[in-house]
C-alpha cells in the first residue's frame, strides 16, 4: 500500500536558526536602518527597497510636512524591526530566525 500523497501546495514550516547575525542586524538596524540596510542583510530585498524609497522620498519632501509624516512612519517601522531583532523574533528571507 503505497503512503497518502502529500499537498503540494503545502510547505513545511521553517525551523531553525539563520546563519546572520543577530548583532550585526541590531548594529545595522540601529545605525543605518533609515536605508533598509539590515533588511537588506537578512535577505529581505524587496522590503529594504521600500524603506529606502520612503526614506529618499521624505527627505525629499521634508520642506512640504508630507515628508516629516513619511519619515515618521520609516522610524517607526525600522524601531520595530530593532526591538524584533533584540528579542530573537526577526526572521530572515527563508523565515528563520536571526538569534545568533
Amino acid at each position: 500500500m503505497a503512503p497518502p500523497p502529500q499537498a503540494a501546495y503545502a510547505a513545511p514550516a521553517a525551523t531553525g536558526i539563520s546563519p546572520k547575525s543577530k548583532t550585526a542586524a541590531a548594529l545595522l538596524a540601529f545605525f543605518l536602518g533609515s536605508l533598509g540596510i539590515h533588511r537588506f542583510y537578512a535577505g529581505k530585498v524587496g522590503t529594504g527597497i521600500v524603506i529606502l524609497l520612503l526614506s529618499i522620498i521624505g527627505y525629499a519632501t521634508l520642506t512640504f510636512t508630507v515628508g516629516a509624516f513619511v519619515l515618521a512612519a520609516v522610524g517607526l517601522w525600522v524601531l520595530i524591526d530593532f526591538i524584533m531583532i533584540l528579542m530573537g523574533k526577526f526572521k530572515d528571507k527563508n523565515g528563520l530566525l536571526i538569534k545568533k
